[in-house]
C-alpha cells in the first residue's frame, strides 16, 4: 500500500549525493531500478532524473519493518529513503557518477507500487518504437531519452540568454490565426461562434514577425510552435518547435553575423563544441553543382564532377542523349570502390531509380588500369580515358554516372553520395560541419500547380541584380535567402524580406495571385505596408532538429516528449480521433464517408 509524504523533504537528487556528504543524513527519492537481495542485505539501485544511487539496507540499521518492506520493492516502484551517506564497502562503480558511496538507509516508505513494465527501463533499449511510443510515459524514464530532453530544455534557456543579451525581445504570436494557403496545408479549427469559418493552426509565425517590424519592436524572438499537415520524414512532425527571429534595419550579412554568434554560443555550452567562425558561405547553385544537394553534406568528399563536355559527341545514346535534351552528365568517385561486387552495383542502380534516374551508368578502373563498365562498347579507348581522367580517376575507383535533365541528377547523385557515405561509414558524427546556403533561386515552377511557387516564401527580396528579369525569366531570379546546414540537414532558414508596396504586388501577381486574392489572403500585411515598414528579415531554427543532432539522434521522436507517428497518430493517446456528435453539431459540422479508394 502507498504510502504517505507527510513530514519527508527531499534533501538530494540521486546523483547529487557525492563524497562530501559521507557522514550526513540524507533524504532521497525515486524509481527502483534493481533489487538484489542477498540474504542479510538487501541493496537497490535508486534512479531519479540525475542518475542512479546505491541504497543499502541493513535490518539492524533500517528496522525489522523496514527490511521487510525492501524485501518486497520491484522495479519501478517509488520509495523515498532516509539515510547515512557513507564510503562504498564494495568496489567502487567507475561507470557510475555515485560509483565511490552509498546509502545506508535507516528509514523506507514505498510512495508508489508499480506493475512489471511491459519494457526494461534501461539505456538503449532495444524494445521496438510502437510499443515504446504506446507507453511514452515509460520510454521517457530511460536515461538517455530523459538526457535529450533536458538538453532540449538546456538549449532553449540558452538562446533566450543570447537573444536576451542581444536586445532580443521575446514576443508571443498568435496561434488561431487566418489560413493562407501557400506553402504547406494547414491544419484548420473550426469557430463555434462564427459558424462554416475557419481558424489555422500556424505554420510558422511569419507574417506576424513582420507586423512586429511594422510596430517598432526592432528585435523579436520566439521559441514557436508551429504545425504543418504534411508527410513525414524522419526529421519531421505534424508539430514542432521552431526558434524564431526578426530583425529590422538589416541585410543578409547582419541576420548571418548574430546567428554565427549564436551558434558558437549554444554549441559551446550545451555540449562543448567550438564552431570555427565564419562559418563558410556557398550559393545555392555551387551546392547543386559540388553537391547535388542544397543542404550538402561535406564532412566527406566524393563532389558531383559535370563531364558533359567531356562525353558530347561520344557513341553512348544514353550520354548525348540527355545532353540534346537540354539535361546533362555528372558523375561521382568512389574511391577505392572498384572491386564493389556486381550484386552491390545492382542495389545502387535499383536506388537510383527511386530518385528518377532511368538508369546508373558505371565504370571501374581495375588495379591494372583495364576498365570493367557498364558502357565501354560505346565509346573509344580515348574517350573512356578522357571520362576517368576527368573524374579524377586511379586504378581501384568506382565511378557511378547519371544523364538526365539537371534536377533529376542532382537528385540522383546528391541521394547516391549520401548513401555510398552511409555503406563506407564516412559520416562521422563526433564532426559538426556548418556551412550557409545562400542566393537561392526566388520562385521554383511546379507541374502540379501549372505556376511558379515561392521558394521560401511570398515575402522574400529578390537580388536587386536580378530584378528586371522578373517578367522575361523569373526562374533566373535570385532571393536573397539563405539556409545554415549542419552535415547534411537543414538547421534553419531564413530571408531578407520585402519592404517595398510595388516588389510585393509585383510577387504576388508572378505567383498567380490577383490583386482582390492578394488582398483577401495577405490584406492585413499590406496595408500595414502603407504606414512605414523597415527594412527587415529573419531566420528560424528547428529546435527539435539543432537537438536531435546536438545529441547525435536519428530521429527527432528521441527528443520530443510525446511525438506523433509518420501517419501523425500519437499510439498513446490514440489522437486524433473521433469526436462527439453533439460537439460537431456545435460546430455546424457534419462528417460524411468518404469511400476508400485502393492506392495506385
Amino acid at each position: 500500500m502507498a504510502e504517505s509524504m507527510k513530514g519527508l523533504h527531499r534533501t538530494h537528487r540521486c546523483t547529487e549525493v557525492s563524497n562530501q556528504n559521507i557522514g550526513e543524513t540524507v533524504t532521497v527519492m525515486g524509481w527502483v531500478q534493481k533489487r538484489r537481495n542477498l540474504g542479510s542485505l538487501i541493496f537497490i539501485d535508486l534512479r531519479d532524473r540525475s542518475g542512479l544511487l546505491q541504497v543499502v539496507f541493513d535490518e539492524p540499521q533500517v528496522g525489522s519493518e523496514g527490511f521487510e518492506k525492501a524485501g518486497n520493492l520491484r522495479s519501478e516502484f517509488v520509495v523515498a529513503v532516509t539515510g547515512v551517506v557513507q564510503k562504498r564497502s564494495a568496489a567502487v562503480n567507475e561507470s557510475l557518477k555515485t560509483g565511490d558511496i552509498e546509502v545506508i538507509a535507516n528509514d523506507i516508505r514505498i510512495l508508489s507500487e508499480a506493475e512489471t513494465p511491459p519494457f526494461p527501463i534501461e539505456e538503449n533499449c532495444q524494445t521496438k518504437e510502437e510499443l515504446r511510443l504506446k507507453y511514452r510515459y515509460l520510454d521517457l524514464r530511460r536515461p538517455d531519452l530523459q538526457r535529450n530532453i533536458m538538453m532540449k530544455s538546456k538549449v532553449s534557456m540558452l538562446l533566450r540568454n543570447f537573444m536576451e543579451k542581444e536586445g532580443f525581445l521575446e514576443i508571443e504570436t498568435p496561434i488561431l490565426m487566418k489560413s493562407t494557403p501557400e506553402g504547406a496545408r494547414d491544419y484548420l479549427v473550426p469557430s463555434r461562434v462564427h459558424p462554416g469559418s475557419f481558424y489555422a493552426l500556424p505554420q510558422s509565425p511569419q507574417l506576424y514577425k513582420q507586423l512586429l517590424m511594422c510596430s517598432g519592436y526592432d528585435r523579436y524572438f520566439q521559441i514557436a510552435r508551429c504545425f504543418r499537415d504534411e508527410d513525414l520524414r524522419a526529421d519531421r512532425q505534424p508539430e514542432f518547435t521552431q526558434a524564431d527571429m526578426e530583425l529590422s534595419f538589416v541585410d543578409v550579412d547582419d541576420v548571418i553575423d548574430v546567428n554565427e554568434r549564436l551558434l558558437a554560443y549554444v554549441f559551446k555550452e550545451a555540449i562543448g563544441v567550438d564552431v570555427p567562425l565564419p562559418i563558410p558561405r556557398m550559393t545555392w547553385q555551387e551546392a547543386m553543382d559540388r553537391f547535388g544537394s542544397d543542404k550538402p553534406d561535406t564532412r566527406f568528399g566524393m563532389e558531383l564532377v559535370d563531364v558533359s563536355e567531356t562525353v558530347a559527341g561520344c557513341g553512348f545514346g544514353v550520354f548525348t542523349g540527355a545532353l540534346e535534351n537540354g539535361g546533362s552528365v555528372r558523375g561521382i568517385n568512389a574511391k577505392g570502390q572498384g572491386a564493389m561486387p556486381r550484386k552491390k552495383i545492382d542495389k545502387l542502380v535499383s536506388f537510383a531509380k527511386d530518385y528518377g534516374a532511368k538508369g546508373l551508368a558505371y565504370l571501374a578502373v581495375n588495379e591494372d588500369g583495364t576498365y570493367k563498365s557498364s558502357f565501354a562498347k560505346f565509346m573509344t579507348e580515348e574517350e573512356l580515358a578522357a571520362l576517368v581522367e576527368k573524374m579524377g580517376g586511379e586504378p581501384g575507383d568506382l565511378l557511378l554516372f547519371a544523364a538526365d535533365k539537371n534536377k533529376v541528377v542532382w537528385d540522383v547523385l546528391g541521394a547516391l553520395r549520401l548513401e555510398l557515405a552511409r555503406q563506407l561509414e564516412l559520416l562521422d558524427k563526433n564532426r559538426y560541419n556548418f556551412l550557409w546556403v545562400t542566393e537561392f533561386p526566388l520562385l521554383e515552377w511546379s507541374d502540379e500547380e501549372n505556376r511558379f511557387m515561392a521558394m521560401h516564401h511570398p515575402f522574400t527580396m529578390p537580388m536587386e541584380e536580378d530584378w528586371d528579369k522578373i517578367d522575361s525569366d523569373p526562374g533566373a531570379v535570385r532571393a536573397k535567402a539563405y539556409d545554415i546546414v549542419l552535415n547534411g540537414t537543414e538547421l534553419g532558414g531564413g530571408s531578407v524580406r520585402i519592404h517595398q508596396d510595388d516588389i510585393q504586388e509585383k510577387m504576388l501577381e508572378v505567383l498567380g495571385f490577383t490583386k482582390e486574392q492578394a488582398h483577401e489572403q495577405f490584406g492585413f500585411l499590406l496595408d500595414a505596408f502603407k504606414y512605414g515598414v523597415p527594412p527587415h528579415a529573419g531566420l528560424a531554427y528547428g529546435l527539435d532538429r539543432m537537438v536531435m543532432l546536438m545529441m547525435q539522434c536519428d530521429s527527432i521522436r528521441d527528443v520530443i516528449a510525446f511525438p506523433k507517428v509518420k501517419d501523425a497518430s500519437c499510439l498513446m493517446s490514440h489522437a486524433p480521433s473521433p469526436v462527439d456528435e453533439k460537439q460537431l453539431e456545435e460546430l455546424g459540422i457534419e462528417v460524411s464517408e468518404q469511400e476508400e479508394t485502393e492506392a495506385e
